[in-house]
């Protein structure tokens, strides 16, 4: 067969001729001859295959530059890369899908002083932070209050003042009136002011441009908790007995889990598992994940550090905040579960109880 014109190429692989004549330009699918007079676009029919193929991740949505890159590989690691493209995109869908399930929830929320049946709850909570048996000191900090709950993970030379700053940048939401509609702005705003409190405090300090910190709060608003969620530390909840982790570490590592490329059986012992992709701090994505969560009388949330979380199995997370009555004593038993598997970080906790409002 003969070289294909432009248009008889165009119906093969389904391209558009515009289309065409773009990825010429850019260098991604050259035609095999140019006629010198007409300047007609010529292509062999060995071409097709590679057009069909720009074609399909087009459809994708794969950038053009990433599609060049794509040709050029060998069919297996073709493969790979577009299935690491893929996981991608899946991510991002997810993280859109979570702010758009908290736009509905909160749009859609009823105030639950408007329904005469509803049993007013409150939260019984605790925190606690140690240095843990191998750092000298504890970059962590941990707070919990009437309405906020939070943990902070400070690294770098400023650590400890960096996650301070943040869990003091949100104090304020304790005493401040949220009007109902208002829920989403304020936490925005409030993660804008722990961001600008962290890089006060490393910019107080040129040789300390690294420091920075993690911030995983909740607020509770009378009926729900808010979430807004920067780094590993990580929350869980415990319902009808069940735990689970609510929380989506921001690691290289775990993204290298979402994308296929690490089993979480070679992501719990990788050697960079603690290397960040999201934190507070110059330079940083400071980007939170925010979502909405109706509290039932009964559940018990955690909040804490990766000092806790990498140290100690999930079981023996489970069993403690099942078996440990108070919140007090579950903060200081988990503790002591970490340091007794040999405390290579600081470790913080907050343990928070959905209970019926005592009045």
């Amino acid at each position: 067969m003969g070289l294909l014109t432009i248009g008889t190429f165009a119906k093969a692989s389904r391209l558009s001729p515009k289309a065409l004549r773009l990825y010429d330009e850019l260098g991604l699918l050259t035609p095999a001859r140019v006629d010198p007079v007409t300047g007609y676009r010529l292509y062999a029919p060995e071409q097709l295959d590679q057009a069909r193929l720009v074609a399909w991740l087009r459809r994708l949505g794969m950038p053009l530059a990433r599609i060049q890159q794509v040709c050029a590989l060998e069919a297996g690691p073709a493969a790979e890369e577009i299935r690491v493209f893929w996981a991608q995109v899946e991510a991002d869908t997810a993280a859109r899908r979570d702010l758009a399930t908290f736009l509905i929830d909160h749009l859609s929320w009823k105030d639950p002083d408007m329904a005469p049946t509803a049993k007013p709850l409150g939260i019984r909570y605790a925190a606690l932070s140690d240095t843990g048996l191998v750092r000298e000191s504890n970059q962590d900090t941990a707070y919990a209050g009437s309405r906020l709950l939070a943990v902070a993970d400070g690294f770098g030379g400023q650590g400890a003042p960096a996650s301070a700053a943040a869990i003091d940048a949100l104090k304020h939401l304790e005493t401040d009136s949220i009007p109902a509609g208002s829920l989403l702005n304020v936490l925005d705003d409030a993660i804008e002011q722990a961001k600008q409190a962290v890089h006060g405090v490393s910019g107080a300090d040129s040789s300390s441009d690294e420091a920075g910190t993690t911030l995983t709060a909740m607020l509770w608003t009378g009926s729900q908790l808010a979430l807004v969620h920067i780094g590993d530390s990580r929350v869980y909840l415990l319902r009808d007995g069940e735990l689970f982790q609510i929380t989506h570490d921001h690691t290289m590592v775990q993204s290298m889990v979402d994308e296929g490329r690490l089993t979480p059986e070679e992501a719990a012992s990788h050697p960079q598992r603690s290397l960040l992709i999201r934190a507070l701090g110059h330079g940083a994505d400071g980007t939170p994940d925010m979502r909405l969560h109706d509290a039932q009388q009964g559940d018990r949330y955690l909040l804490c550090s990766d000092g806790l979380s990498t140290v100690v199995p999930t079981e023996e997370i489970h069993r403690v905040i099942s078996e440990t009555r108070e919140p007090e004593q579950a903060v200081r038993e988990l503790i002591a579960l970490a340091n007794g598997s040999g405390g290579p970080d600081n470790v913080s906790c907050v343990v928070a109880d959905v209970t019926e409002f005592q009045q």
